[in-house]
């Protein structure tokens, strides 16, 4: 077999040899060449082959420290990959099994169910779980910022480590950055710094201020002066503010000066605090923007994200051994704070590196305020659907969330036994948020494979909680028995409703054709879900012990409108919302200033009766298909074509990047231009969408080939200088294209209409033929050392269409 030539340490040798391979023989010698550059050589442990590299990365950079032998956590991970991979293996089975009883019930009963007919066949087939015995959510010992303090949650990709710094950090961010870089204030806001835009920052500000903080009688914010602070017996402190007029003024409730930094003559830092969150103004007259204000404010640091998810699934892009490594090791840093990046800023390299606490002089008395000046940061791992090559058991690959689990663990470790620089959990847990579980027997199943971690790394009973993201359809129906699966663990529940119609779609695939896209929020499947999700969380009183959170802003670049519309969510019972960077959660924090989450809910608390009377009318709504009235034919052909292009567009937009750079979230223009902010979850959506009308004759084959090629061509042009770009056309033929054609003419097949395991293999096969390309260009150089085949052109790579994707490898 001359793919064994491929194991030699030679690049020159080893690329020849992948090049005589692949030509030729297509997508399944491409890719099978690309899987052995990936994960060989192997390490043995016992029974497991592990990756070199990733061995080597365990035994010398994760577990020093922890008290946790090598041995001792292959061994561990070795016992629960024989016990728990083959029921992973039976759990991705009973779905398809479900699957293919929902696809033979709607090709018998085309277009909108009978509701009663419906239910029963929902029922009888065990897509409804009975009935949780009474409970209520238990969990213990979740940090403040999960449990009793509302505020905004950012999701960033773990294997960046630039971004997953900048999240750490945005616990804290500057009001004043936030108003003048973003369309919240609108005007020109390029080039150098414009003072007239600088004090409308300023004024907009006050403004704020003035709401979440404001003065006793009449005084506002604007007409401050300066800032000082009298100390009075028994060692409190009061915050005294000079005005204009030459009066001066206190705040309306004086509760909420909370600390501040001493100075000559004003304080040099004021620290208020409402709903549990804090301001700090910061004072500097001699500051280029503190020289400008009346009373020498240089900036007003708003806390904003309080807890980050590091995130390993649909934001990342870690397709193979090298990937993961490197999410890990990421992982590894922040759970050490030691995490630091190079950066040049002013024309000066500096080390970016994670945010020490903050400390102030206590307002009520002796003694100080200290607050963590980075984000709590949570995991999330991957879902049971997806299986890795780094880890071997036998012959076979492994869940790549059982690995996932146990690395997370051990590396988390450091920071339970202090030996991190900063700590992240003040209570000893380490939160895991595991994605695109599908109903009550996978919850079970993941505290089951927590328990199991635990035990192998010696951890206590429940140090690892769980947050489940109700993200689809089974799980959405099934909540209160998910949460009774997890009631020890529990730390949040999230509506993704990103994925969520992503499922909705592809569970009822058969049904018919589905409504516009845009137009799938507004079906009452959607109000239901969201409803509920807040009322189920009540209800079993996570409330105090986790939070109930919220989807994603996926627009980053308007802010202005997020400012207006994403209160909402607040205001709806939820304690958490995603925000897609540091800026959007410092704007976001505003939010948690004018509603209080804690009186909102309550108030739903104390309304037990009625959340309890409504559960039955919410399932109704959830079991609800949103169809195209009349099979679409009142669609016209310019409404069907505007969709058409809408979602090949996105497609191709994060397809792209994804395949080609390797990048798995970042924000992709839209089909007019809009940046908006893309993971794989709204890939799912473009590609589920585009399948269910072409399986039901909304569209044609010829008409989205057409559509995608002329897409493609709007794609190239967007991403024109985009280093590192392979444009699509006009060879229609490179390993984005065909991931692209994959995912739509084949997604009706896709289990659960997942987007992963096309996008990684291809990514791989990508990876592969970079590697080619990395030795020409050493071939390219030589002068002359090598045998003459090396001299000649390499042959190109063919690919031809691929395979149909293995269910759930």
């Amino acid at each position: 077999d001359q793919s064994s030539l491929l194991l030699t340490s030679d690049p020159r040798q080893k690329s020849t040899h992948l090049m005589k391979l692949t030509v030729g023989r297509g997508h399944r010698a491409a890719t099978t060449v690309a899987r052995r550059l990936a994960h060989v050589p192997a390490a043995a442990a016992g029974r497991l082959r592990v990756d070199d590299k990733l061995k080597a990365f365990v035994d010398d950079e994760l577990l020093p420290g922890t008290g946790v032998a090598p041995s001792k956590f292959w061994d561990g991970l070795s016992s629960i990959l024989e016990d728990m991979a083959p029921r992973n293996r039976a759990l991705l089975d009973r779905r398809d099994e479900l699957q293919a009883q929902l696809d033979a019930w709607h090709r018998a009963n085309p277009g909108t169910p009978d509701p009663t007919a419906y239910a029963a066949l929902l029922e009888s087939s065990g897509y409804l779980a009975p009935a949780a015995p009474p409970f209520e959510v238990c969990s213990q010992h979740v940090d403040p910022e999960l449990a009793l303090v509302a505020g905004p949650q950012l999701v960033c990709p773990v294997d960046n480590a630039r971004f997953i710094v900048n999240a750490a950090n945005a616990r804290w961010g500057s009001l004043l950055d936030a108003i003048y870089g973003t369309d919240v204030l609108p005007g020109d806001r390029a080039g150098a710094y414009k003072p007239e835009r600088g004090a409308a920052a300023f004024g907009v500000a006050h403004s704020l201020l003035d709401e979440s903080f404001p003065l006793e009688g009449e005084a506002t914010w604007s007409d401050v002066t300066a800032l000082s602070v009298a100390m009075r017996d028994g060692g409190a402190a009061s915050l005294q503010l000079s005005l204009a007029s030459g009066g001066e003024a206190s705040l309306r409730d004086g509760a909420q000066f909370v600390g501040f930094l001493p100075g000559v003559p004003t304080a040099r830092s004021v620290l208020l605090g409402k709903n549990g969150l804090h301001v700090e103004l910061q004072v500097d007259r001699s500051h280029r923007i503190g020289a400008t204000h009346a009373a020498g404010i240089k900036d007003v640091q708003v806390e904003s994200a309080l807890s980050a998810i590091c995130d390993m699934e649909d934001s990342a892009c870690t397709v193979d051994a090298a990937d993961k490594i490197v999410a890990y090791g990421n992982w590894l840093g922040l759970m050490r704070g030691e995490l630091s990046v190079p950066m040049s800023k002013g024309g000066k390299e500096v080390l970016r590196e994670m945010n020490g606490d903050r400390t102030w002089t206590s307002a009520a008395g002796p003694g100080s305020v200290t607050l963590p000046g980075r984000a709590l940061l949570l995991c999330r791992n991957v879902g049971l659907h997806m299986y890795t090559d780094a880890v071997m058991l036998g012959s076979e690959e492994v869940p790549e969330g059982i690995v996932d689990a146990m690395v997370t663990a051990a590396a988390a470790m450091h920071d339970l036994q202090g030996n991190s620089r900063v700590t992240n959990s003040k209570t000893g847990s380490v939160y895991i948020v595991k994605p695109k579980m599908h109903g009550p027997e996978e919850g079970a199943f993941t505290a089951e494979l927590f328990s199991r971690v635990e035990g192998e790394l010696g951890l206590p009973l429940h140090t690892l909680k769980v947050g489940v993201m109700d993200e689809e359809r089974r799980t959405s129906l099934n909540l209160r028995q998910m949460m009774a699966a997890t009631k020890e663990r529990l730390f949040f529940i999230n509506t993704g409703f990103l994925d969520r119609t992503g499922d909705e779609i592809h569970t009822s695939m058969e049904a018919g054709p589905m409504m516009l896209k845009a137009d799938l929020k507004g079906a009452p499947w959607y109000s239901n879900y969201e409803e509920s999700n807040v009322d189920c969380g009540v209800a079993l009183k996570l409330v105090g012990k986790g939070q109930i959170g919220k989807g994603m802003w996926a627009a980053p670049d308007d802010m202005a409108k997020m400012v207006r519309d994403k209160g909402a969510q607040l205001a709806a019972g939820a304690s958490t919302a995603w925000v897609p960077s540091p800026t959007a959660a410092t704007l976001h924090a505003l939010h948690y200033h004018a509603t209080s989450v804690k009186e909102v809910q309550g108030g739903m608390a104390a309304r037990a009766a009625e959340i309890a009377s409504r559960a039955s009318s919410q399932a109704a709504g959830l079991m609800t298909i949103p169809l195209l009235p009349a099979g679409g034919k009142s669609l016209s052909a310019d409404a069907i074509q505007r969709d058409l292009d809408n979602n090949a567009q996105g497609l191709l937009g994060y397809v792209v990047r994804w395949v080609g750079q390797g990048v798995g979230c970042s924000k992709v223009p839209d089909f007019d231009n809009v940046q908006l902010m893309e993971d794989r979850a709204t890939l799912r959506i473009s590609s589920q969408h585009i399948a269910n009308w072409l399986h039901h004759g909304v569209v044609n084959e010829e008409q989205v080939l057409e559509t995608v090629k002329r897409m493609a061509a709007v794609v190239d042009k967007q991403n024109l200088g985009e280093r590192g770009y392979k444009p699509l056309a006009p060879s229609f033929d490179g390993p984005e294209w065909h991931a692209a054609l994959e995912l739509i003419f084949k997604g009706r097949d896709i289990p659960n209409g997942y987007t992963e395991e096309t996008l990684s293999r291809w990514r791989r096969v990508r990876k592969a033929m970079e590697e080619v390309e990395e030795v020409e260009q050493l071939f390219s150089k030589d002068a002359g050392g090598g045998k003459d085949e090396l001299k000649k052109p390499a042959p190109e790579v063919q690919i031809s269409p691929s395979p149909p994707p293995r269910p759930h490898a």
